[in-house]
């Protein structure tokens, strides 16, 4: 296979950006995406947004952090996205793995 066909269906999966809402599942994140659009009739910008099931198979995501989604096959009646990477740790994130590193000094 070349290289050209496997970018083309790497591409084919739909991404997306949202911050994680809950992490309360095993292997599995919310995630919110927030989508802005113009208003069909009055051109103002109107925000909405949407829950994503995702899945993280080593628990790395906390909530607040900012993170990229990419669609997958269907993997339980509500997950089908996989967690692509995390784009940005928030602040309560870097705290907590400050005070988990001098706990285990």
């Amino acid at each position: 296979m070349s290289e050209a066909t496997e970018t083309r269906r790497e591409s084919r999966r739909n991404e997306k950006v949202g911050q994680v809402v809950s992490t309360k599942m095993q292997k599995t994140i919310v995630v919110e995406v927030e989508m802005r659009k113009a208003h069909a009739k009055y051109k103002r910008i109107v925000r909405s947004s949407r829950k994503f099931y995702a899945h993280d198979e080593q628990n790395t995501a906390r909530v607040g952090d900012m993170v990229r989604i990419r669609e997958t096959r269907p993997l339980s009646k509500l997950k089908r996205w996989n967690l692509e990477e995390i784009v940005r740790r928030s602040a309560l994130a870097q705290v907590e793995e400050a005070e988990a590193a001098q706990a285990a000094k």
